[in-house]
């Protein structure tokens, strides 16, 4: 047996003893097939440890232009001129010359911001300047600013234009210092072909530093419709700024006057990111939604010092140095952020700064000990890796440099506590330097294929396909027991947060994959303290001016209003079947769920105790029959049923056009008998104890 298979069989001897969190079997008959009756008892009096609030949180990241679509009010692209101003890139959305190319240069001797500013030479006869295209508009007004400056024979004018009618125009004073202008339009009709013009006729040049343009109705530079909608998600927490991303982001960048912060290159996602939205941004979209801000400091390209800086920064008095800087930069009081991430995925070959897990339990280390001396209050989440994580994220092949050739390595399966365990060598090193590990947790209904050296569909039932994701969590779980056994876990109170997981499938299909891991995470939240959905920006559905939720959204809209927040024992009769892979990596030895195959059924009470609620997820094609028992609860008569479902597991959620997944709600009879769970879909009942 290879050393890899010595540390699968010891997860796999788990099978008979694991506590697999609530889920608990009744006397097991074979597994019912997909047209049969299954039975469930609940039992209120076996409750577990509350769902925390946090576990319905999100994770956001500046993968490319995605956050700034998504919650940025800001209609321009490259509003500090990243690009150069030129006919260059046409598959760029950036800024152009009006007139001849020739008319615009780039000063980078003197720029405003960044590494260039561009200076347009005037004529008395023509106008010319820069402009940009391709802008998305509603009929609503909108306020902006532009910092420029020239010679005093220089006449700008602004102009807003959309598809019809001559537009809007600004007459802009020009000075010989840089000076920011106010601007505001009315735009009269929507457009999708919108367009900003800076022209200049006269004598002399001027120079254009930063230019901004949002709709009137923002919130502190935030969408109004989206931050709405956000809010209303009431998802407990959200992470910030990511993610991959992390590892080359300096915070510095991005404080004080956004006109000022340069553009820079993101090496991770290869694009160019304005800055605009930073560490003091995203604490008021935190408070603008009403949620919990938690943190991630850069360990990848990042220092200690950096860090500790940054939690003095959000969390320092005003007289600290950094608390200073805060203060001086319009937020005198302490932000008090409790939730601090070191680092991101650090175990990754993929991520800027990787290190070997030795020397960089070594670095944690370092950080841990500066950031809680700038806060000592502060709880820290380190950057974690469950052997599921090192296998399914092992790099499946490589290009041979001297032939060229695929080389496809033998596949890694991490061995529990040995040296390639990253979270066993982060418990025995860095013990005392952390108080909840993370865990990035992602669902694939594909498997690796060594011989294409890429994921390639595998031939299974939806139920199967869609379970991955709380399989990948069951594996976690079991590996846990195992961390159990060689450190004080439960003497010390460690937790873990999930703060990246999601599944890689779309439409209603990826909710009912998303359903089946949020309830998998409600079955353990023993150690589960935090989960940050991958992202939250994709629960919406959005456009340059529109926003509605997608399915993802309507489904933790779903739970976070509807399910309770007491998790209460499911038994069943009829239990999940065995798995049809080996134990290792993201596989557990023993199949997800709860004893109700094939239905996946979670219960809890509300706070008060006066409902009780039961979500079923039912990823088979048939309606399911099911036969509810409830112990130690007396129901009314009638109870709530809310039921997400669409027509077609591709069916989804676009803005602009009528939604295909919806949640519906009716009133049900307790005593009818038989439940009827239909096809493809999630169901919360709602049950209310009579007086």
């Amino acid at each position: 047996m290879s050393e890899g298979r010595k540390g699968i069989t010891r997860r796999a001897g788990l099978q008979g003893s694991l506590a697999a969190g609530l889920a608990s079997a009744l006397p097991a008959k074979a597994a019912a097939a997909a047209s049969s009756q299954v039975s469930a008892v609940i039992d209120v009096a076996k409750t577990g440890e509350a769902i925390p609030k946090f576990l319905y949180g999100a994770f956001s990241e500046h993968i490319q232009g995605f956050i700034y679509s998504a919650l940025w009010a800001e209609v321009l692209s490259d509003r500090k001129f990243y690009y150069a101003v030129d006919n260059q890139d046409p598959s760029v959305q950036k800024w152009r010359p009006l007139a001849q190319p020739e008319t615009v240069t780039m000063d980078s001797t003197a720029p405003y911001v960044g590494a260039h500013s561009p200076v347009v030479s005037l004529s008395p006869s023509q106008r010319r300047g820069i402009a940009q295209s391709g802008l998305a508009l509603a009929e609503t007004d909108y306020v902006g600013r532009i910092v420029l400056s020239g010679d005093p024979g220089a006449h700008v004018v602004v102009t807003l234009s959309w598809d019809s009618g001559p537009g809007q125009s600004v007459v802009v004073p020009v000075k010989r210092h840089w000076a920011s202008v106010a601007l505001r339009f009315s735009c009269r009709a929507g457009s999708t072909n919108g367009r900003l013009e800076i022209a200049g006729t006269g004598t002399g040049s001027f120079k254009i530093g930063a230019v901004s343009l949002m709709a009137a109705d923002n919130v502190h530079g935030f969408r109004k419709d989206t931050v709405a909608l956000l809010r209303a998600m009431d998802s407990g927490m959200w992470r910030f700024p990511g993610g991959n991303f992390t590892s080359g982001h300096d915070w510095k960048d991005a404080v004080g006057d956004p006109d000022r912060r340069a553009p820079k290159w993101d090496y991770v996602w290869n694009y160019p990111q304005s800055n605009d939205i930073g560490t003091d941004e995203f604490l008021t979209l935190c408070r603008l939604i009403e949620v919990e801000p938690y943190l991630c400091v850069n360990s990848g390209f990042g220092s200690a010092r950096e860090a500790a800086e940054l939690v003095e920064y959000v969390n320092g008095d005003a007289d600290s140095p950094m608390g200073r800087v805060r203060a001086a930069n319009g937020h005198p009081e302490p932000r008090r952020v409790k939730y601090w991430n070191i680092g991101n995925e650090m175990f990754g070959f993929w991520q800027l700064g990787y290190m070997t897990p030795s020397q960089y339990m070594i670095k944690h280390n370092l950080f841990a000990e500066a950031m809680k001396k700038a806060d000592p209050s502060i709880t820290l989440v380190a950057s974690g890796a469950f052997p599921a994580s090192l296998t399914i994220h092992s790099e499946p092949f490589y290009i041979d440099p001297d032939t060229r050739k695929i080389v496809h390595p033998t596949p890694v399966i991490v061995e529990y506590g040995s040296e390639t365990d990253w979270n066993h060598r982060l418990m025995k090193n860095a013990w005392g330097n952390f108080d909840i590990i993370s865990e990035h947790t992602y669902g694939d209904p594909r498997r690796y294929d060594l011989t294409l050296g890429e994921r390639v569909d595998v031939t299974e039932s939806v139920l199967d396909s869609v379970r991955r994701g709380a399989n990948y969590i069951h594996a976690v779980r079991e590996d846990w027991e195992l961390y159990k056994k060689d450190f004080p876990i439960e003497r010390d109170n460690i937790k873990v947060s999930i703060d990246e997981w999601a599944f890689f499938a779309r439409g209603l299909r990826g909710v009912l994959a998303n359903a089946l891991m949020l309830q998998e995470m409600f079955r353990n939240t023993d150690f589960i303290a935090m989960g940050a959905y991958t992202t939250g920006m994709s629960w919406l559905s959005y456009n340059g001016t529109d926003s509605t939720y997608s399915e993802q959204g309507l489904l933790f809209l779903l739970y976070r209003q509807h399910f309770g927040t007491v998790p209460v024992a499911v038994s069943g009769d009829s239990p999940q079947p065995a798995p049809k892979w080996p134990a290792g990596g993201d596989q557990p030895s023993v199949t997800s769920g709860s004893p109700t195959y094939p239905l996946d059924l979670s219960a809890a009470l509300t706070a008060d105790r006066r409902t009780l609620t039961i979500a079923a997820v039912n990823a088979t094609a048939d309606a399911q029959s099911l036969e509810v028992s409830l112990r130690g609860f007396n129901p009314r008569a009638r109870g709530r049923l809310w039921r997400l479902t669409g027509p077609s597991l591709d069916s989804g959620n676009q803005v602009g056009q009528p939604p295909q997944v919806t949640v519906t709600e009716t009133g049900f009879d307790v005593g009818e008998g038989a439940l009827s769970v239909e096809p493809y879909s999630v169901e919360i009942r709602a049950y209310t104890r009579r007086d």
